[in-house]
């Protein structure tokens, strides 16, 4: 561990920084965000049930042809470590998943712990699942595009009503274009975790290991991060914890160029929560703009600790 001060890698006397900013939306933030983007209605969810009950009866053929066609592709299988054939055991881990996501799905899941679930799924993508396999993103994306185009053939197949077909089909195409972003927020806060040339531990306490389900985390920083922008990686990762340990502030945005005033919002922690770098508490020593280096330990720890 560096036992170096904190107060040692501040450059110059710069009072202490206002709070972590800059950060990803939460993924229920996102889910309404992109769901007003695409227009997604009440009219579009009418629409969707209408067409469930296909889509049902046909679901355990599709996700057995859904893996039998990622089996087929050369670059998915050689992702998934397939060239020589599939191992049962993750083949049937990876359906197990396929499925309750198509179930949740063809239920027109709309609540804020499906936003999660697919955030999740999104991490899971990048390597940060049980089997650590990071697929591109452009797989991650064919793969939505290819259930779309599923679901579009089923409907098309067992509907005559062309308006009703129509409706539907631009409805579910919506709903998968919202849970593609989502996984996409996942895949990116993850990548972004693990991008940087040295290894910080951050360590949870108190009901924080509940939250992330762990008791600490690796991320990797550059050579210049501060304490405010391993934090702000930490924070999109686990976007839970700025609900309980957080609590939002304004920064004037002092840009000469701009004719109109703008404020931005920083995160800062709640009254009596702390936040130590290898044991030294940075409301004494730095605060956010502390410099890190290579293993040290930044630990947030709850009230009442």
């Amino acid at each position: 561990m560096n036992i170096s001060q904190p107060e040692m890698r501040i450059k110059g006397l710069a009072a202490e920084p206002a709070g972590v900013g800059a950060l990803e939306p939460t993924p229920t933030e996102e889910w309404e965000r992109v769901a007003r983007y695409v227009g997604f209605t009440r009219a579009d969810q009418r629409a969707m049930t209408q067409t469930v009950e296909p889509l049902f009866a046909h679901g355990p053929a599709v996700v057995a042809e859904t893996y039998a066609y990622l089996q087929r592709v050369p670059e998915t299988a050689a992702i998934l470590g397939w060239e020589q054939g599939a191992d049962p055991a993750h083949l049937a881990e990876r359906r197990r998943f396929f499925t309750i996501w198509m179930a949740r799905t063809l239920g027109i899941d709309l609540g804020a712990d499906f936003a999660d679930y697919l955030f999740y799924a999104g991490k899971v993508h990048a390597g940060h699942g049980p089997r650590h396999i990071v697929v591109a993103e452009p797989w991650v994306t064919g793969a939505i595009s290819l259930t779309q185009s599923t679901f579009a053939r089923l409907i098309a197949d067992n509907f005559h009503d062309a308006q009703l077909a129509v409706s539907a089909i631009a409805a579910w195409n919506k709903y998968l274009m919202i849970q593609l972003d989502l996984m996409l927020l996942g895949y990116r806060v993850a990548r972004a975790l693990d991008d940087g040339v040295f290894d910080v531990r951050v360590s949870f306490f108190g009901r924080l290991r509940d939250t992330t389900g762990a008791a600490a985390r690796v991320a990797r920083a550059s050579s210049d991060a501060t304490v405010a922008g391993l934090l702000r990686k930490v924070l999109n990762y686990y976007p839970n914890i700025r609900h309980q340990a957080m609590e939002t502030t304004w920064r004037d945005d002092a840009n000469p160029q701009s004719l109109w005033p703008r404020v931005e919002p920083l995160y800062v922690l709640q009254d009596g929560w702390r936040l130590l770098l290898n044991g030294k508490d940075l409301r004494y020593y730095g605060g956010y703009e502390v410099q890190v280096r290579a293993d040290d330990d930044l630990a947030l720890f709850p009230p009442g600790r």
